[in-house]
């Protein structure tokens, strides 16, 4: 005689994370402290465009493998396509990463690649809009928050669903650099959250 199986008690596969940056990786490390004893999620690969970048060290110190891919075997041969199916990705995480997604993976992995921004989308997006860059043009339009989303990507800049944002005030002596601060404390509380959230749709 068989016995059914309630939801609660069935095992969920693991989720394998592949986590794309380009610079220091402060969100990447965090992202990884907070999955390192998760038994739901693995961040089983580190993507990366930029030799010397933090994030490799990073992901050295976490003995996570880094995969460093050039541009135009990124957007004009398979995307590197194959290694992340070598590497059982299911979900795809841009943590600071500055190039556009290809089409190629966008269609692979629809509705699985997430990206944080650091301001209020749609306000203050779009191609060439990515970190103190951002935050110059938020003060310079004399701005009172700004903030952070998480949104899913499509073919376009900053463009896919929203998921989550969150808000801090901008005070008349703020700085970029100092808004800056704000931004990444936002970033850092949330983003691992927000992406156990979405893994747990999967």
């Amino acid at each position: 005689m068989s016995t059914a199986i309630l939801p609660s008690q069935k095992n969920h596969s693991v989720v394998q994370i592949a986590l794309f940056a380009s610079g220091a990786g402060s969100n990447a490390k965090k992202i990884i402290e907070h999955f390192e004893n998760s038994g739901r999620v693995v961040i089983k690969l580190v993507v990366c465009n930029k030799p010397g970048a933090g994030v490799v060290q990073i992901a050295a110190d976490n003995n996570i493998p880094v995969l460093m891919i050039e541009r135009e075997r990124f957007f004009n041969g398979d995307s590197y396509l194959n290694e992340l199916n070598l590497a059982s990705i299911e979900f795809i995480v841009l943590a600071g990463f500055l190039w556009k997604i290809p089409e190629t993976l966008i269609q692979n992995f629809r509705n699985r690649i997430i990206n944080i921004h650091p301001a209020l989308l749609p306000k203050f997006g779009g191609k060439g809009m990515y970190g103190s860059k951002v935050h110059e043009a938020v003060i310079a339009a004399g701005e009172v928050e700004s903030g952070i989303t998480i949104h899913y990507v499509d073919e376009h800049y900053d463009n896919g669903d929203v998921i989550f944002q969150a808000k801090c005030s901008i005070l008349p002596t703020d700085t970029a650099e100092s808004l800056a601060e704000k931004i990444h404390k936002l970033e850092h509380e949330n983003f691992a959250r927000v992406i156990e959230e979405c893994v747990s749709k999967l």
